[in-house]
């Protein structure tokens, strides 16, 4: 039978219906079925409004880093992931920064850059002057759309405009600075856009295509830093090669995708836990390390006087404890309680923190011992539950693997029928 996944009205079933369909289109037995409609405490009614054609949900490890002092005061950080060692990692980095004060953070207004696209202008240079003469009246079309915004202190702040040269030919961007308080604020920014945007043409003469908040959010960044005692790492050996891991980092973009993807590991556990947009911290974290047109580390390390780490990072940090799914995922409210932040900008300095004191644990790994061998016992505990390894026999599969050095699945199954024949490894 020809399969086909053109189907009319999907959105318009249920979930149990839905699920029905995909079963028969992949092949799925009533065991996956199950497993697929076992949403733990997420009820498939809540999953089925939060986004299209919901058929289940997908559940991912949510474990909780500790030791993280910041600012003074203790955080447990509940990071949802499914990556072996990161939660571990992170405690761990945490436990040497606290040694020497723990992080401190700082960070700017929650300020989110909308732009506004317009193209066909005759005098693209004048029209920039003309949308910059403009601004009170842009500012207040803008903060009409969201009085509510407004009233607690935010809105629509200021605004800039440019003119770019491109393959399609020159463009006025217009760009909208705007205060969206203790929400991400994607809503709010497109919002006022769409009302700003027929005033745009009006200006220019030109006619407006994109209205569309940017990720690259230079204007509401989050910073942290520590001092970390050279006897906490393992001495000044271990600093030194820590230095030197974070130079060739932020000399090479081969080696710099992989030092800022181990930050984000700490940054995207936490913003997925509290059901933030993952998609646009990472797009902005990666965009803002490339701003200087050469792409580098997020993170700076150095050597002080006393020959202790010194680490600091600063990266755009779009985040919110308000709107969207933040206040709707039951877990997510939840992770937002044990993180116990009470505004945006705080929980945006909590994951400058982590972000650190995860690139923190990695660099100390590759410096003092090699990244494999705490991250491959903790890999090798997956393969032996894959492998069908009961609770009691895992740690004894892992063992074996990691003393061998031979942490495969074949491997793993040999030794389970190995056990299973004789009791014994």
């Amino acid at each position: 039978m020809t399969r086909s996944s053109m189907i009319s009205g999907f959105y318009k079933l249920s979930p149990k219906e839905r699920l029905a369909v995909v079963k028969e289109f992949a092949g799925l037995t009533d065991e996956e079925v199950t497993l697929l409609q076992q949403t733990g405490s997420l009820p498939l009614e809540l999953a089925d409004r939060m986004i299209e054609n919901v058929v289940g949900a997908f559940p991912v490890p949510l474990g909780i880093a500790v030791n993280f002092l910041i600012n003074g005061r203790d955080y447990l950080i509940p990071m949802a992931i499914e990556e072996p060692s990161v939660v571990a990692a992170a405690s761990n980095a945490a436990k040497m920064a606290r040694d020497g004060g723990g992080f401190h953070t700082s960070s700017t207004g929650p300020i989110m850059i909308g732009q506004i696209q317009a193209v066909g202008i005759k005098d693209p240079h004048a029209a920039r002057m003309r949308i910059l003469d403009a601004k009170e009246e842009i500012l207040k079309k803008a903060n009409d759309q969201d009085p509510l915004l407004v009233s607690v202190g935010g809105g629509a702040k200021d605004l800039d405009a440019k003119v770019i040269n491109t393959i399609a030919g020159q463009m006025v961007i217009t760009e909208l600075h705007v205060d969206c308080r203790d929400a991400m604020g994607p809503n709010a920014v497109n919002t006022m856009l769409e009302a700003v945007a027929p005033l745009i043409e009006k200006i220019t003469g030109g006619r407006v295509y994109l209205r569309i908040i940017s990720n690259l959010a230079v204007k509401r960044l989050a910073r942290a830093w520590c001092v970390v005692p050279k006897e906490a790492v393992g001495g000044e050996e271990v600093v030194d090669g820590i230095v030197q891991a974070y130079a060739f980092a932020d000399a090479d973009p081969y080696r710099a995708a992989t030092h800022n993807k181990g930050i984000l590991n700490g940054i995207i556990g936490v913003v997925i836990a509290t059901c933030n947009d993952h998609r646009a911290v990472e797009a902005g974290a990666h965009a803002y390390a490339a701003r200087n047109g050469h792409y580098g580390s997020l993170s700076v390390w150095e050597k002080n006087q006393n020959g202790d780490l010194v680490g600091s990072i600063e990266l755009p940090m779009a985040v919110g404890i308000i709107g969207g799914a933040v206040r709707t995922h039951p877990i997510a409210k939840i992770a937002l309680k044990i993180l116990g932040v009470k505004t945006a900008n705080e929980l945006g300095e909590v994951l400058a923190a982590v972000g650190l004191a995860q690139n923190l644990g990695a660099l100390r790994a590759l410096a003092a011992e090699g990244i494999q061998r705490g991250h491959m016992r903790l890999h090798a505990r997956n393969i032996a539950i894959a492998a069908g390894a009961t609770s009691e026999l895992v740690d004894k599969i892992v063992e074996k693997m990691v003393a061998e050095r031979k942490i495969r699945m074949d491997h793993a199954k040999e030794l389970i029928e190995q056990y299973k024949k004789t009791g014994k490894l």
